[in-house]
């Protein structure tokens, strides 16, 4: 799967193991609520690919990009292993290949052994020798809250497979994620690099989802959807991000699905009318206006939480929010 699509021009930018692993989940998400066996095929083929072409067996990781794809040297990101080890579960769970847990298995196994730096995790490994990159302000190069929904991958191997060392992993991501949270947001004063943040921050609440349970989990959800929402109206105006709108209403949607928080129905069903704005002709979702102007990037993340968040706020509308706990709870939760 590219990183994105220029409209505009015509063009795809390269092809990514992160993105090819949302593809998985998407696309099984896609199959889950249509039936439609072509969404299947994709997602396997997309497994296959992560499994038989982007998996490194001697380095043990997944690179960034492929070689022979690579726009500059070879790293390995924290953050995307964990989404594609997401990914590759939900492709074991859809058809019991145990191909897909296998790799998912080894990979979840080398980011506790070359990512974690005490309770933070490096963002970003140089290869082949996997030296941490030194961490610089940008959000995506330092550790951070938005790591959470990363690790994720441990929490899910470990209900895959009981290793303790995976519960582990999580909790100790969890801890330093809540440290985070306040100085997250809060460590950039630029409008646009804010809005970035706001992206970030959201998978900070996705993260959080299945310890909701937990009091001071819940209150830094609650929390945590009022700052980004006031600091999306705040910026819109100047930069807006599809996947933002999107990712704010799956939080709200999964908050009242779980009892954490009540739905603000002014605020949910603005959030679905501006994400449903972004979608173009081709079926696809720009990944942002900046002063009202779309911007030429239709990038297949933003899609996937724009489709997932619209279909749940459907499901809300014609009574079967259940469906939502459900999906949460043994289908993968949020793409």
């Amino acid at each position: 799967m590219a990183r994105y699509y220029r409209s505009d021009l015509g063009q795809n930018a390269r092809v990514s193991t992160e993105i090819t692993g949302y593809a998985v989940t998407t696309f099984l998400f896609l199959h889950e609520r249509t039936g439609d066996a072509a969404y299947l095929d994709a997602a396997l083929r997309a497994a296959r690919f992560l499994t038989r072409v982007a998996w490194d067996s001697k380095l043990g990781t997944f690179p960034f990009e492929l070689a022979d794809n690579a726009s500059g040297p070879a790293l390995a990101y924290f953050f995307d292993c964990g989404i594609i080890v997401r990914g590759l579960l939900n492709a074991w769970r859809a058809t019991g290949e145990t191909e897909f847990r296998d790799i998912a298995i080894a990979a979840g196994r080398a980011m506790l052994a070359d990512f974690q730096a005490g309770q933070a995790s490096h963002p970003i490994l140089a290869l082949p020798d996997k030296r941490p990159l030194e961490w610089e302000p940008r959000w995506s190069r330092s550790p951070g809250c938005y790591q959470l929904k990363s690790a994720l991958a441990w929490q899910e191997l470990f209900q895959a497979t009981g290793g303790r060392e995976f519960m582990c992993g999580y909790e100790a991501a969890l801890q330093a994620a809540l440290e985070n949270d306040r100085a997250f947001l809060a460590a950039d004063s630029d409008p646009l690099r804010i809005m970035d943040r706001l992206h970030a921050y959201a998978y900070f609440l996705e993260g959080l989802l299945p310890v909701l349970d937990r009091p001071e989990c819940a209150q830094a959800f609650r929390d945590g959807v009022d700052r980004a929402a006031q600091l999306r109206r705040e910026i819109a105006p100047v930069f807006v991000r599809s996947d933002v709108y999107a990712q704010l209403l799956r939080a709200r949607l999964v908050g009242e699905a779980h009892g954490v928080m009540p739905l603000d129905e002014t605020a949910a069903a603005h959030e679905a009318e501006q994400a449903a704005s972004f979608q173009i002709a081709s079926g696809g979702f720009l990944f942002g206006r900046k002063r009202g102007e779309g911007l030429p990037f239709v990038n297949p993340v933003s899609t996937a939480f724009c489709v997932q968040a619209l279909a749940w706020w459907n499901d809300r509308q014609t009574g079967q929010l259940a469906h939502v706990s459900t999906q949460l709870d043994s289908k993968g939760g949020v793409i």
